[in-house]
């Protein structure tokens, strides 16, 4: 199967896998003929008078003009079109491999490392490339230049071409079985490299954590102990590649000695004429090359082959989260969202929701409070199918969100986290992301309803300043109103605020929470709340713990009940004072 799927990105480039085949043909086919156009001329032609073989010479020297002529073209097509067919295959595998990696569900990324997937997209690829390339010229050219020769060989002295089969048949045995030892390695040697790009990218990423605590020795330890292992492992690789080359060179040498010692022992019996071995020591020569090319190939073809296989078993993985056949779009949204008996745990975990009851009115603003690991973003996750329902079902406007097209269901859904993610690029381009066709006016309202379009047009580049990667140029505060900003250019009918303000400071707190109140304007919205004083105006407040849902209703009446919701507010609110 691994080898099938292989073989199918050939499919769009059918054309040029032919002509560069039929390149690789005429190649073989005019290096055979060289020994026999030189046995032809000194045996029927160079024997002759003088003036024929002046006359035969410039018929000589036009026909070999026209072979190495038309070789070169044809070596040029293989070098130049055949790598360029092998990057084509390359781009088509990498794109296949990132939608693969858009499609997956989130509990694929909870468990895999970036560094891994970044590794699968870019250094496994490159090695594919040139097994691409170079499979079929190589096997094609090496196996037709092998099999001619040897017929030609057999025409000369079947005697010896059965040693020579033999001593052949010694290194094919002794190539496949380092090839497979070969292949172990080279997965081993892709796995550590992954673990090094992991090591890398996660360091860099928390670099400012790094540095605060100064824990670069720290990093540093961590990226010796992954970058000894992969170099380890390329020992490992490189001793079994220097087993497998002086093998076979060695295997070659007694191909070249049994020549040798047979055709004197030939020779001097009389069965073989001492010209006839000069023709045969050349079709020993080309007989040989390809299976040097073979060889050769074999570790690119290991590489590339373990590369492939380990994007053949990314491109198998099935998304956990799969729209119906008969899906249809969400549209026309009220807003009425109804949990029912829903219970959920995460892979190998207890319970984090069971049987949960939620019901939500349209334009109705929903407070979630409680503990970490009470469920309340697991509650909000479940409704855009960022994760499925073990049990239960979740309803927007009295329909299963399982009956949904995903893009449907997720455009008629806004969220705000706490941990906002911003595109390395303009604020323009990261507001857009919300409407990638907006105008400019619909970006500027829509920052100037986030409250953030005074501050964009007061820095020298306006709307087009640069935010550096993940926001680094901006404020805690200005990356979350930009974050509200493309929310409001979204549009949606139901809004969902994670934590929207937990990490700010009460200045950015105050901007930001009049952002999300504009927001939340005629939206059904679900808010978790960590600062209580941010959802006093909710319609309804749940309070949460391990066993559900302990306390319900507004601000007014969860206070007047001294209950758990009580406790928590007087522990912000009143300590302080």
């Amino acid at each position: 199967m691994v080898f099938k799927k292989f073989l199918s990105y050939y499919k769009p480039y059918k054309s040029m896998l032919f002509l560069d085949i039929f390149c690789a043909l005429l190649i073989s086919l005019i290096d055979l003929s060289y020994p026999q156009i030189l046995r032809f001329l000194t045996q029927k032609v160079y024997v002759k008078e003088t003036e024929f073989v002046l006359s035969v010479l410039p018929y000589v020297i036009v026909v070999l003009l026209i072979m190495y002529s038309v070789r070169a073209l044809s070596r040029y097509y293989v070098t130049s079109y055949g790598h360029i067919m092998g990057a084509k295959m390359e781009s088509d595998m990498r794109r296949d491999l990132f939608e693969q990696y858009q499609r997956l569900s989130f509990s694929y990324y909870d468990k895999n490392k970036t560094g891994d997937m970044m590794s699968r997209i870019s250094a496994d690829l490159f090695d594919i490339s040139e097994l691409a390339h170079h499979g079929p010229e190589n096997i094609i050219l090496s196996l037709l230049t092998i099999s001619g020769s040897f017929i030609l060989l057999m025409f000369i002295n079947i005697p010896m071409t059965v040693i020579l089969f033999l001593i052949t048949c010694v290194l094919i045995i002794f190539s496949l079985r380092q090839q497979k030892k070969m292949r172990a390695v080279f997965m081993d040697n892709r796995r550590k490299i992954s673990d090094i790009n992991s090591s890398v990218q996660d360091s860099l990423e928390g670099i400012r954590v790094v540095k605060t605590f100064a824990n670069e020795s720290i990093e540093m330890e961590k990226f010796e102990k992954s970058n000894r292992a992969f170099l380890d492992s390329k020992k490992s690789s490189y001793y079994a590649m220097g087993t497998f080359h002086s093998g076979n060179n060695f295997l070659q040498g007694m191909l070249y000695s049994s020549v040798l010692i047979s055709g004197g022992y030939f020779i001097a019996t009389g069965s073989l004429a001492p010209y006839e071995l000069a023709f045969y020591a050349l079709y020993i020569s080309i007989f040989i090359n390809p299976i040097e090319v073979l060889v050769n190939f074999t570790e690119s073809f290991q590489k590339g082959f373990a590369g492939f296989k380990r994007f053949y078993n990314i491109m198998q993985l099935h998304p956990d989260i799969k729209e119906s056949k008969d899906a249809i779009v969400l549209k026309d949204v009220k807003g009425e969202i109804f949990y029912n008996n829903v219970s959920f745990s995460y892979e190998n975990e207890t319970k984090v929701l069971n049987d949960l009851n939620i019901s939500i009115s349209p334009g109705e603003k929903v407070a979630l409070v409680g503990p970490s690991g009470s469920g309340k973003s697991t509650i909000c996750s479940l409704l855009p199918r960022f994760y499925d329902v073990n049990s239960g079902y979740i309803t927007i406007d009295g329909k299963d969100i399982r009956c949904f097209t995903l893009s449907s269901l997720r455009k008629s859904i806004g969220i705000v986290q706490q941990d906002i993610y911003l595109f390395s690029g303009s604020i323009k381009m990261n507001i857009a992301y919300g409407k990638p066709d907006a105008t400019d006016e619909e970006i500027t309202k829509a920052a100037k309803n986030a409250g953030i379009h005074d501050f964009i047009i007061s820095l020298p580049d306006g709307y087009e300043t640069f935010v550096g990667e993940r926001g680094t140029r901006l404020s805690g505060g200005q990356k979350q109103r930009i974050s509200i900003a493309r929310v409001f250019l979204k549009n949606p009918p139901i809004l969902i605020l994670d934590e929207a303000t937990s990490s700010l400071d009460n200045e950015s707190e105050r901007h930001v929470q009049n952002s999300l109140n504009n927001l939340s304007k005629n939206r059904t919205t679900i808010v978790i709340a960590h600062r209580l004083s941010t959802i006093r105006n909710a319609d309804k407040i749940l309070v949460l713990t391990d066993e559900g849902i302990e306390e319900s209703g507004s601000h007014e009446e969860l206070l007047k009940k001294d209950g758990l919701y009580a406790k928590y507010y007087n522990m912000q609110f009143e300590v302080g004072s």
